[in-house]
């Protein structure tokens, strides 16, 4: 039964992953850490779930760049530059997790969540900025949407993405879902090609952050047979939907499952 659920988790957060940029950690370690604590699965510590997450996202991260890629909707020199600023900061909050019990982890995982989810509702209600793009090195993509002028500031796109793969490194996530908003809001970057750029990069940093996560020992092997394959089958899925699905009516679902989750979260780490 234990085995069904994982392949689920996997398959489900391949899809929701690669559809919207997120690369499925965030839907992955509340679905485990919930499985953990209702005791259908066996062993699970903050550090196991992340370990887990972050192998993951080496094979959806993987499998979306090279859907993407097909398509031409990775930028390759962006994603090199975000991943120089997370590479570090995916090291440095692995090692923070060592010191989270199970209760502290939730808590401050479900204020991530809330945060996300908020983050994702105004997402549509911000307005794009242009002044990174006016100071920063600008980059012009002519497509069949029409000719888009996007850039940034390397010093702030690597201060940035340091943030979020701290944030990866501590919670399992992949941070595209901090980095997809920015890039389209900030950096004004075409919304299908940060999506595409943004797989690449948490591609990268997964490799960083699994060999970190897996020198530490947090990772579950037994419980990655399932997970990885059907991750990976997800996000193919997911990048294939990407190029032909208005993905906006899932984030509004994804919203509401986060808020939720992230609620129920808080509530578990407090009590």
């Amino acid at each position: 039964m234990e085995w069904v659920l994982l392949v689920a988790a996997g398959l489900f957060s391949g899809i929701v992953g690669a559809l919207v940029g997120l690369g499925g950690g965030i839907i992955l370690v509340p679905a485990i850490v919930y499985l953990g604590a209702i005791g259908w699965l066996e062993g699970i510590t903050p550090q196991t779930v992340v370990g887990l997450s972050v192998l993951m996202m080496i094979f959806t991260g993987l499998s979306s760049t090279l859907a993407y890629m097909k398509k031409n909707t990775v930028d390759f020199k962006s994603g090199f530059i975000f991943f120089a600023g997370s590479a570090p900061g995916t090291v440095i909050g692995a090692f923070v997790n060592k010191g989270l019990d199970l209760p502290s982890f939730q808590l401050y995982f479900g204020v991530m969540m809330v945060f996300i989810s908020i983050l994702l509702l105004l997402r549509k209600c911000l307005k794009p900025v242009r002044w990174f793009v006016d100071h920063g090195k600008q980059t012009t993509l002519t497509v069949a949407r029409g000719t888009y002028v996007y850039g940034y500031p390397i010093w702030f796109a690597l201060l940035l993405t340091f943030i979020i793969g701290f944030s990866s490194g501590l919670f399992g996530i992949s941070g595209g879902a901090m980095l997809v908003p920015a890039m389209i809001l900030l950096f004004l970057f075409p919304p299908h090609l940060a999506v595409g750029t943004s797989m690449f990069m948490i591609f990268l940093s997964a490799l960083v952050n699994s060999v970190t996560h897996i020198s530490l020992g947090n990772v579950p092997w037994l419980y990655t047979i399932p997970v990885i394959p059907a991750a990976y089958i997800g996000a193919k899925v997911g990048a294939y939907l990407n190029q032909r699905l208005n993905s906006e009516h899932l984030v509004v679902a994804l919203q509401i499952v986060l808020l939720l989750f992230g609620i129920r979260s808080i509530y578990e780490g407090i009590m």
